[in-house]
């Protein structure tokens, strides 16, 4: 069986490209290699817990109506409602440091008269970078140079606290570099979670996920769950077909891949050896603890929705000497969201930068007890900086970069995949296409709006050649 489009990878991106594809009556094949959808942003059940995975939050909220957004977009493009998605705001966040703290909400507002009292003398600074961001136009296809984020704001802001603090949160929600980010990356990453701001769905990933692979199957798309992509097949530069772990041959005129460029080359046949070397392949992962509550986590002093954290006087984003790096990290109190109900159980999600290498290279006897030994020392670094929550812990779990590598593909587990991306989501393989991490639009909002970007861009709005 021929097929229009296939695409690898069930993830949002992947979920997007199939249902906006469908929309306009391709024939579209979605193949996974896991049983459950999702990705980095996926779900799994623990002791009868549907827990999220990857999903602090929504980034991009707009309320209802607002349409020339991303989030807006995203739903004109899919045909969803706003109703549809159940999204339920942010309460308050924070980014706190020794000495300083940044609350935000998702009126922007809020975040500039912090900035303004916390640091009056950058505030002039601070509202010309935000005049530069406003006018950037980050959603632009077209390949640019790398610029440094960094020195861009050092040249509006001499307080290099503020800096780390801004810098902060949009590390830890998309940037796949160490130490520094692209600037177009950071105005996507600045915009999505200061001026738009974060947001969750009732049910969580398990709904939202359901719902787009509903819409998808509604229209005529096919599933196949289970299935790895042992080759993508081409000749003399054109693509021609997939090889499957067990054998089987699929033909199709196009393939848009979600696994991650370097994997997608590492699978090509004839293989793209100078194009897939694995130094390119990102660095930068996570280590994640979940404790779920016998209480409400604003009884036990947490009442904001998250929390980016630094316990020591300067900010560093890069893979840590040690399994994790303790001194900085993400909380998530999902309770402190504005659903019309309470949630049934408290929870709070911790996240540390981690090492892939350090965790890989451990005998498997020795992995449990590190997971356990780390989560305590992330713990109690916390605890200098928050109440003490721990006896009331009901259940909690952990996961690291090996776990993200082993149900997501991606080399060395790294979420935010390559620092190199390919916006325009092309391969030198005709027909061949990228979306997802890769090609540059990150979070829940963007991963969705890269699928729809390059199921438009290369196939609706160009007439792919068939293949032979």
């Amino acid at each position: 069986m021929k097929y229009d489009v296939i695409i690898i990878g069930s993830g949002l991106s992947g979920l997007a490209a199939g249902i906006r594809l469908a929309m306009f009556d391709k024939k579209v094949l979605i193949v996974e290699k896991h049983t459950v959808v999702g990705g980095l942003n996926s779900f799994y059940i623990r002791k009868h817990r549907t827990i999220d995975v990857g999903l602090h939050a929504m980034t991009n909220y707009a309320p209802k109506g607002a349409r020339n957004t991303p989030l807006g977009k995203l739903l004109k493009q899919l045909r969803f409602s706003h109703d549809d998605f159940r999204l339920h705001e942010q309460e308050m966040s924070e980014i706190r440091f020794p000495d300083k703290c940044l609350r935000f909400t998702n009126d922007f507002d809020l975040l500039q008269q912090e900035v303004r009292e916390q640091f009056p003398d950058a505030m002039d600074g601070f509202m010309k970078l935000v005049a530069k961001i406003e006018s950037f136009d980050e959603l632009s296809l077209t390949t640019s140079e790398w610029t440094s984020a960094r020195d861009i704001l050092s040249d509006y802001i001499s307080n290099p606290v503020l800096i780390d603090m801004l810098f902060c949160p949009l590390m830890y929600y998309g940037n796949a570099s160490e130490r520094d980010m692209d600037f177009y990356q950071f105005v996507i990453m600045f915009k999505s979670i200061f001026m738009e701001g974060f947001a969750k769905p009732v049910g969580g990933m398990y709904y939202i996920l359901n719902l787009m692979v509903d819409r998808y199957k509604s229209l005529g798309g096919e599933l196949r769950m289970g299935v790895e992509v042992q080759s993508i097949n081409s000749a003399k530069g054109v693509f021609e077909s997939l090889t499957l772990a067990g054998g089987e041959h699929l033909q199709a005129d196009a393939v848009i891949s979600s696994m991650g460029r370097i994997e997608t080359f590492k699978r090509c046949e004839p293989a793209l050896v100078n194009e897939a070397d694995e130094s390119l392949a990102g660095q930068v992962s996570f280590m994640e603890s979940l404790f779920a509550l016998g209480r409400e986590p604003k009884d036990l002093g947490y009442e904001r929705s998250i929390v980016f954290f630094c316990t020591e006087d300067r900010f560093r984003y890069e893979v840590p000497t040690n399994l994790i790096d303790i001194s900085s990290g993400v909380l998530c109190c999902p309770n402190n969201f504005k659903y019309p109900e309470p949630l049934s159980e408290g929870m709070i999600r911790l996240t540390n930068l981690a090492s892939f290498g350090l965790w890989d290279a451990l005998p498997r006897r020795d992995y449990i007890d590190a997971k356990k030994e780390w989560r305590t020392r992330a713990l109690e670094n916390l605890f200098t900086f928050f109440p003490d929550f721990r006896d009331s812990v009901v259940f909690l779990d952990s996961f690291t970069p090996k776990t993200i590598l082993k149900y997501t593909g991606h080399l060395n587990g790294a979420v935010y995949g390559s620092p190199a991306k390919a916006k325009d989501g092309t391969t030198p393989v005709r027909n061949l296409f990228i979306c997802g991490t890769d090609q540059g639009f990150l979070g829940i909002v963007g991963a969705t709006l890269s699928g729809i970007s390059m199921a438009n861009l290369h196939i609706l709005q160009k007439k792919v050649a068939p293949s032979a």
